[in-house]
């Protein structure tokens, strides 16, 4: 049963991992899965207090996801078309064979989400997109590290308890 559970709880941490770029699946609380996996092995006491900070971390990452590109296409004059189209860009983007299309992809649909909010003025197109696309990579960046943070964690606690498994 720890076997299934490790396994278990790994694959989550690579699923977050890759979550923390899709828009679809929300990486950080996957990842967190993955730590409570390790903490349902019976043979590991369970330590609250990190299952409790990295689930609020988790949480707080998870609302900020949303809040942060908003804030970035606002602050810059953009629409919610363009917070839409950095979405739908980020997943055409990822299925296009065009080199680093999951980073052009999010630019250019929140261009266009912004051109079809208002086809008239393409300098605020063009700064709304702008600010969307760093909203995007803000809120991409703090992801990825938070998973990052959290795979290291689970690491830790894999090793610090290899008498379970090894």
């Amino acid at each position: 049963m720890e076997y299934f559970l490790l396994i278990l709880g790994l694959l989550f941490m690579i699923i977050g991992i890759i979550g923390s770029v899709l828009p679809a699946l929300p990486g950080p609380p996957i990842s967190w899965v993955g730590i409570l996996m390790l903490y349902l092995c019976k043979e590991i006491p369970t330590n609250y207090w990190i299952l409790g900070i990295t689930l609020l971390i988790a949480v707080v990452i998870g609302i900020l996801d949303y809040v942060i590109p908003a804030k970035g296409t606002k602050y810059f004059g953009g629409s919610k078309y363009g917070i839409w189209g950095t979405n739908i860009g980020l997943v055409v983007g990822i299925f296009t064979p065009i080199p680093f299309g999951f980073l052009i992809g999010p630019f250019i649909g929140a261009l266009v989400g912004e051109l079809i909010y208002n086809s008239q003025e393409k300098g605020r197109a063009f700064k709304a997109a702008t600010g969307s696309f760093i909203g995007f990579l803000a809120g991409t960046f703090m992801k990825v590290l938070v998973s990052l943070l959290f795979f290291g964690l689970f690491l830790v606690l894999v090793w610090q308890n290899r008498a379970v498994w090894f």
